[in-house]
């Protein structure tokens, strides 16, 4: 009988340390939309809380024309993250005359930020080191 419980309580604890795990490392996803600006343009982002209370950001882009070839013709993509209580963050560029986006036309950005994340938009922009977005929105989250 004390066998019984022994096994059953380590069984228990095995079954919390992995559920514990799956949790730590669950990935949330999000999907963009299409604002016309550049109509083939897709993206998506994965978000993945890390055992350091970060969030890791992987966003990738495709079919993303050059910037300089949208009216008006800007200079390179800027994404943004909205943070649950830290406002808009810009976290990069893609720009397109740097080799940065592919001939493919696609490209991405990771980075980790102690900023929970609840949304990602991205924009076309003159300067990719501006703290503040502009009008030309291309793609975003809900």
């Amino acid at each position: 009988m004390k066998t019984n419980m022994l096994f059953a309580k380590r069984i228990y604890a095995l079954l919390s340390i992995v559920l514990l795990f799956s949790l730590s490392s669950y990935a949330q996803k999000m999907v963009f939309h299409n604002t016309g600006v550049a109509p083939a343009a897709e993206a998506k982002v994965r978000i993945k809380h890390t055992k350091n209370k970060n969030y890791s950001i992987n966003l990738k882009v495709v079919h993303l024309a050059p910037a300089s070839n949208l009216n008006p013709p800007k200079k390179t993509y800027v994404a943004w993250m909205i943070t649950e209580s830290n406002g808009t963050k810009n976290i990069g560029q893609f720009r397109s005359k740097s080799g940065l986006i592919s001939k493919a036309l696609k490209g991405s950005i990771k980075t980790v930020t102690p900023f929970k994340p609840t949304g990602f938009f991205i924009t076309a922009e003159d300067d990719g080191a501006i703290a503040e977005p502009g009008d030309h929105v291309i793609l975003k989250t809900n």
